[in-house]
């Protein structure tokens, strides 16, 4: 670990990227700065959404286009394709004293339109030379659409699979989280940042965001600074030394402190002690929620983000509206705002804004350049890596090509459920249902699809996780009939694949669990087709680890394979069919129940360990 984090593997290629330190500031930045008024660089710290395009958060900024025009809007995200974006950019470069173009920026998480498995699942993989080539792709899909700046890598370290948003992690360890984080800065940022089809990368959540207590989202983080800088904080400091461009700051505490306002972790830590140069950006009106935090009203939480070294807010508006009477009253200074400015400027500078607003919006980019087989072909590739074995009861898998199958449960012909959390830029209906998926691999197959249970038959719980979408559909039929109807099929085939799991919106942000089994309605399907005595594989889908204990000790095969994205139910046929051997590895401890959590795999020992078994023959 000290020599991943003392000598970055990217460093040498990448410094050309960084921002100039404060004795080689960019001239045509300079010269920019000096014409600025106060309020038009108060403008740039302020990043909106638009509203009507793509949905991250419940928040949708007003009167977005009579801010641009004047010059009150540094960056852009929720807006996509080379038409939007020229019209926000032409009203910044267009309507304004100084022509400052816009920063466009979007959550690429796990693929743009070809959407690749959740980030847990890549991590599955540990193919670093994979995951840099996925992001790579991300970053040319994401440029074709005008977009030049990525709230990606998410670089958290999650130990409680209750949190929802270890879906977008790496998972446990932090050797190999950093690892992954400099190979998806590398493959975002490539090698030239002003080329067309490079992004900016932002790494979040800064930090310890993965360590909310209890696994409750936004929640309170408290540890040790041995804890948290031995099993917390590398990821974030591989990004860096990786060369990020950006970071985005968490919602969580820490040692007491919102992290948006934080001086410790953002300008003593981030920028003295790791010599960070880049801007430092707000998660989601981070900002304004440290009002519920106690620390006073929305002039005074946004002064103190701006002092502690928070550059851009997100959707808050609170710098725009309160920082030109903070300094009026002395509480902030122009030179403050003056550095939070700096800085994203020399971003868009960097980005190549500067010498053409419009290099990302070619037009005749998206048709060449977006869900081509090429990138189809490399997201199947990746969900196969991705895969678990977890267990293969009488070497059941691979199947037969020709075999009579059974394939039933509520995930096997569910579009909607294939790209997983966190794909806002994609659409299911690109996705292949593992149905397909046997139609297109095995075509000589005899394959029955029944149903055979609802995700959950909570009707109040599907309405949650049916937040962005028909991700749980409770059917028109009783639960018995589903059931019946999948044994049956079952009876009549040579073997039984059922795909069960978690719908991908019950992991993510705000969709922590206190029971992180499968959903009882599905349970009852597995327990009904193992009792018929035909053989079972169990392909798994989920967003985190899962407690399954009961279904582990069945004499079943269980295929692990995450949400896999738009390949999805191709990928899964190649491995089931055996035209890929699933290769994949755990990144996170699966407990046997939540009374368990959190436990990973490195931790310490107690002064009195329980004997090992073979101790105490």
């Amino acid at each position: 670990m000290k020599k991943l984090l003392l000598k970055s593997t990217f460093f040498c290629c990448l410094w050309t990227f960084l921002p100039l330190s404060g004795q080689e500031r960019i001239p045509e930045v300079e010269t920019l700065l000096g014409k600025m008024t106060l309020e038009e660089k108060i403008g740039q710290l302020n990043l909106l959404t638009p509203g009507g395009g793509v949905a991250t958060g419940a928040v949708v900024s007003e009167n977005v286009e009579a801010n641009i025009k004047a010059g009150q809007v540094g960056g852009l995200f929720g807006v996509a394709g080379p038409e939007k974006v020229r019209l926000a950019q032409e009203m910044a470069v267009g309507h304004t004293r100084l022509k400052i173009p816009l920063l466009i920026g979007a959550d690429v998480i796990h693929g743009y339109k070809t959407t690749y498995p959740i980030p847990l699942g890549v991590s599955s993989s540990w193919d670093m030379g994979l995951i840099e080539e996925a992001a790579r792709m991300a970053a040319v899909e994401a440029t074709a659409d005008g977009i030049m700046w990525n709230f990606s890598p998410m670089v958290d370290i999650a130990r409680d699979p209750r949190w929802g948003r270890i879906a977008e992690g790496a998972g446990e360890d932090p050797y190999l989280g950093s690892a992954i984080a400099q190979a998806m800065v590398k493959g975002y940022q490539g090698q030239d940042l002003k080329a067309p089809n490079t992004m900016l990368a932002c790494v979040k959540h800064l930090a310890l965001y993965g360590a909310a207590e209890a696994g409750r989202d936004y929640h309170s983080v408290d540890m040790s600074k041995i804890k948290m800088f031995n099993q917390y904080l590398p990821p974030y400091k591989a990004a860096i030394d990786a060369g990020v461009a950006s970071v985005m700051s968490s919602f969580n505490d820490i040692d007491g402190v919102p992290a948006s306002g934080n001086k410790w972790l953002l300008t003593t830590l981030l920028r003295d002690r790791w010599g960070f140069e880049g801007f430092a950006v707000s998660d989601y009106t981070s900002v304004n929620e440290m009002v519920a935090h106690g620390l006073g009203d929305l002039q005074a939480v946004s002064s103190l983000a701006l002092k502690a070294g928070l550059d851009m807010d997100m959707v808050g508006e609170g710098f725009l509206t309160t920082l030109k009477k903070s300094v009026e009253e002395g509480k902030v200074s122009e030179e403050e705002i003056t550095r939070a400015c700096r800085r994203i400027l020399e971003a868009k500078y960097i980005a190549g804004l500067f010498d053409d607003p419009y290099r990302y919006l070619d037009s005749d980019r998206p048709k060449k350049e977006i869900l081509t087989k090429e990138n189809r072909d490399l997201a199947r590739k990746l969900a196969t890596r991705s895969f678990v074995l977890l267990k293969n009861h009488n070497q059941l898998l691979p199947l037969k090509k020709d075999a009579k199958i059974a394939l039933v449960g509520p995930l096997a012909n569910s579009r909607n459920n294939m790209l997983g959390t966190w794909a806002p830029t994609g659409n299911p209906k690109w996705a292949v249902t593992v149905l397909e998926g046997f139609q297109n691999v095995a075509p000589t197959a005899s394959v029955t699809h029944k149903k055979g249970a609802n995700i959950t038959d909570d009707v109040d719980f599907a309405k949650k996780v049916n937040v962005f979408g028909p991700r749980v559909q409770i059917d028109d039929r009783p639960s018995e009939v589903l059931l019946q109807e999948a044994v049956e099929a079952a009876k009549e085939s040579d073997v039984v694949v059922a795909v069960v799991g978690e719908a991908t919106e019950m992991s993510g942000e705000a969709a922590s669990r206190t029971d992180i089994s499968i959903p009882n309605s599905q349970k009852k399907l597995i327990r009904a087709l193992v009792a018929t005595g035909k053989p079972v594989a169990l392909i798994l889908m989920s967003g985190r680890p899962l407690t399954i204990p009961e279904e582990f000790n069945m004499p079943i095969a269980l295929l692990q394979v995450w949400h896999p994205g738009v390949e999805a139910g191709n990928a899964i046929a190649d491995v089931v069919f055996g035209d890929y051997n699933p290769s994949g590895k755990l990144t996170t401890t699966w407990p046997q129940n939540v009374g368990q959590i959190p436990i990973y795999h490195s931790i310490k020992n107690t002064g009195r360990p329980a004997p090992h078994e073979k101790f105490q023959k």
